[in-house]
């Protein structure tokens, strides 16, 4: 029987060696156009599909290879006597293997400037329904949609003669993730086209999708979830054009090294100064900045020593040796920056166990949503990345702040979005002098982040407080300017705003509002 196999792609990466290959093996090589003329160029010898067919390809390429005369031979059952027999009748030979991928749609939309008639041109038809056809009949074809597979599918012909059943289930399984991805990203664009006065516009995302489509590949198994009961993976999102970082030492990374990295690195790159992060089941337990970041760090473990022993560093700057040599006089489970001196990564290495994370800044979250569990389903919001100059805060007490309060202020509201509701910073214009986080209650907050500079031989007199949520009482103005705070930044929006504002000018308090609350829970 001839043996016959049908190559029409997109992406002619390794298409020309696997042509040769194949017609090394005895294949007759069926393709079309773009393809066709790419495999005539490189000595391919291949028949195009319209000879194969009887019909020319009309409508500028639109129609190719939709036609009984392919399809046919794709989704014939072999071993049904009466199907052999129809496809004798009509003079159709036996297609073994499909190689199809598709039109670069997400790359076509992902162009600044792409229009919904380049996005349209570049809905492949003909593709799908091959490949889908092909992957349907894995008992009898090999579907291949990725170069990554045509080695393997040469070897297994070279081993047996045929790719084994279990190859072509695999790759069938990869065919409709391949087509159900691409419908995925087709749709979700659509999603964000409208019909204005006749004429079709992308518009920007300024809602939450009206259907939730998304596909993530497993790449990553972990040990377990937050507690050892609980099964775990690590999945990347289908489309990522990278990893956002690269392992360079230590044991592998546990559901809470990722959760607890995310925090931290988020936490981090909202800092402009060389910055030092310590981050403990998420919640910042220390930040500093300072032009060195050795001196940073240094401050920003002092914070809170205790929750510092066992946590996450995350930094903004490339991590020297100075650096690397205190981080190594304590115990950490991670530490993240966007990279480091060679003899920083040296000195990490005698701590073998430390986990060392080199992160991409160029790397944005491919995903600009969070989702979270819930019995109905699922929640989805727009990630928390709203952030305000300070020129567009609104000051509401009569007093002005100083330079140093100003950058005292900043400081603490950068950090206190990073910190688990109720959420209440102190910090100085290095730093965070104390924190409170999680509490029920906003006054409860305040009071141990009060206690914990403290604890930590630290006080709040002279800082400034920031809370990621409005004051409903004045009290809390009140006991702060009784612990010695000077300045006060906070959302506002409470129905006695005015009384918060009437007691920090009573205490002489500076007071900012931003008019943006930062709840995270």
């Amino acid at each position: 029987m001839k043996k016959r196999i049908l190559i029409s792609v997109s992406n002619k990466e390794g298409i020309a060696e696997f042509g040769k290959a194949i017609a090394h093996a005895g294949f007759e090589i069926i393709s079309s156009g773009g393809t066709f003329r790419h495999l005539k160029e490189a000595g391919v010898p291949a028949l195009k599909v319209s000879e194969v067919t009887g019909s020319p390809e009309i409508l500028g390429g639109r129609v190719k290879t939709l036609h009984p005369r392919i399809h046919g031979a794709i989704l014939a059952r072999y071993e049904l006597e009466d199907h052999r027999q129809e496809l004798e009748d009509c003079g159709i030979d036996a297609i073994q293997a499909v190689v199809v991928n598709l039109y670069p749609f997400v790359e076509t939309v992902s162009k600044q400037d792409a229009t919904v008639a380049d996005a349209v041109e570049n809905i492949d038809i003909g593709g799908p329904a091959m490949i889908r056809a092909a992957a349907k009949n894995f008992k009898h074809l090999t579907i291949l949609t990725d170069p990554e597979d045509y080695a393997t599918f040469l070897a297994e012909l070279d081993e047996t003669g045929k790719p084994s059943m279990a190859f072509r289930l695999k790759m069938a399984r990869k065919a409709f993730q391949h087509t159900f991805e691409y419908d995925m990203h087709i749709a979700n664009y659509l999603d964000a086209v409208e019909l204005k006065e006749e004429v079709l516009t992308k518009t920007p995302s300024q809602t939450v999708p009206p259907v939730l489509r998304v596909s993530a590949k497993q790449s990553q198994t972990l040990r377990y979830g937050e507690n050892p009961h609980q099964k775990a993976a690590l999945y990347r999102v289908s489309g990522a054009s990278k990893a956002g970082f690269k392992q360079h030492q230590g044991k592998e990374l546990s559901f809470n090294n990722l959760v607890d990295m995310e925090a931290a690195w988020n936490a981090a790159c909202d800092f402009q100064m060389p910055t030092a992060v310590v981050v403990k089941h998420t919640n910042p337990c220390g930040i500093a900045s300072h032009d060195n970041l050795h001196q940073a760090f240094i401050r920003a473990r002092a914070v809170d020593p205790v929750s510092a022993f066992g946590g996450v560093l995350a930094f903004n700057r490339e991590v020297d040796f100075d650096t690397a040599a205190e981080i190594n006089k304590n115990f950490a489970e991670l530490v993240i920056a966007p990279a480091f001196t060679e003899k920083a990564l040296k000195k990490f290495r005698r701590k073998k166990n430390l986990r060392v994370l080199e992160m991409d800044p160029s790397v944005s979250h491919p995903v600009p949503y969070e989702i979270k569990c819930h019995r109905e389903g699922y929640l989805l919001q727009q990630r928390d990345l709203k952030r305000l100059a300070m020129e567009n805060w609104e000051l509401k007490s009569s007093r002005q702040p100083t330079q140093a309060e100003k950058q005292a202020l900043l400081t603490a509201w950068n950090a206190v979005i990073h910190v688990k509701s109720n959420a209440i910073v102190y910090a100085n214009q290095d730093g965070l002098v104390g924190v409170g986080a999680g509490q029920m209650s906003r006054v409860d907050s305040a009071k141990i982040a009060i206690w914990k500079a403290g604890e930590a031989g630290l006080s709040v007199r002279g800082s400034c407080m920031a809370s990621d949520a409005f004051f409903p009482f004045r009290d809390s103005i009140d006991a702060a300017a009784e612990a010695g705070v000077t300045a006060v930044v906070e959302p506002g929006g409470s129905i006695r705003d005015d009384e918060v504002i009437q007691a920090a000018d009573e205490h002489g308090l500076v007071l900012y509002f931003t008019g943006t609350r930062h709840f995270k829970h």
